[in-house]
């Protein structure tokens, strides 16, 4: 969809609403961080039998009252969006749509109330109102090696997938139910906690064969526990070596103080104040 025109009125409601250059923009942010702050301590409360027995009525006016009021924000943040289907579509737009829903849903299933935690995601905004937007760049790079990385631990989930039946198949074969592995997924769910070196110790294998295979699988686990860690962390360095090369790419040294200069931007040297060479030349041998 085509960035629209907005009116004076849209376009004063965008300054306050999705701004933090006003001190009106950056007042309404942090009252919104505010009440979503109280809205997931009134559903964190709730979930205390104790208060819930004694406020549980008060409990339910104040989240509708919070669901109210974010309704109406997410509708003026529709009205006044240059771009109404960017927004809808973006990552905010669809928690913001998502920290309503569940009330309304609760109407029909009661249980999906909790569900309303997921307005703690929203407490992102603060890193725009703070001025912290280096470390969404920082997340963002985080985000982008996961990404990079996605198919090699797919791949590797997949395998361990494939050797968690079989040990499953194993324990079952080999303990039987007499021995609490009653069916084939339930010993799955055995070789998953221990090959995850979790071990909870709800099953646990009695014969000497049993104890055997079950050894093999924690050595497993711990050889193979860092592998996604290794992967994510490789995707990282290679970003990393490549952002540095970059840097190193247009970075240049004054002729007078040999100073390194990787602002593509700068014409002097900021040590000496020397002229500097322009971006992409090369120095003559």
């Amino acid at each position: 969809m085509a960035v629209r025109e907005q009116t004076a009125r849209q376009k004063q409601v965008y300054d306050v609403i999705f701004g933090t250059e006003t001190p009106a923009g950056k007042t309404f942010d942090i009252v919104l961080i505010a009440l979503i702050l109280a809205s997931v301590a009134v559903v964190l409360l709730d979930s205390i039998p104790e208060y819930h027995a004694d406020y549980g009525h008060l409990f339910l006016r104040a989240e509708w009252g919070f669901t109210l009021f974010f309704t109406i924000e997410y509708i003026l943040r529709l009205w006044c969006s240059p771009n109404r289907s960017a927004y809808a579509r973006s990552v905010y737009g669809i928690v913001d749509l998502l920290a309503v829903a569940p009330t309304y849903l609760s109407l029909i299933l009661p249980q999906a109330a909790p569900l309303l935690i997921i307005r703690l995601l929203r407490i992102l905004r603060i890193f725009r109102v703070l001025r912290l937007l280096s470390l969404l760049r920082e997340a963002n790079e985080l985000a982008a090696a996961l990404r990079r990385s996605a198919r090699k631990v797919f791949v590797f989930f997949t395998l361990m997938i494939i050797l968690a039946t079989i040990f499953g198949c194993l324990m079952y074969v080999i303990e039987g139910s007499e021995h609490g592995f009653h069916s084939i997924p339930h010993s799955i769910y055995w070789a998953i906690v221990t090959i995850t070196t979790v071990g909870y110790g709800d099953v646990v294998p009695l014969t000497s064969a049993g104890r055997f295979i079950a050894s093999i699988g924690m050595l497993i686990g711990y050889a193979v526990i860092a592998v996604p860690t290794g992967i994510v962390t490789a995707e990282l360095t290679l970003a990393q070596a490549l952002k540095n090369e970059r840097i190193t790419r247009r970075s240049r040294n004054c002729s007078t103080c040999a100073s390194v200069e990787t602002d593509p931007h700068a014409h002097y040297c900021r040590n000496c104040g020397s002229e500097l060479p322009a971006p992409g030349h090369k120095p003559d041998n």
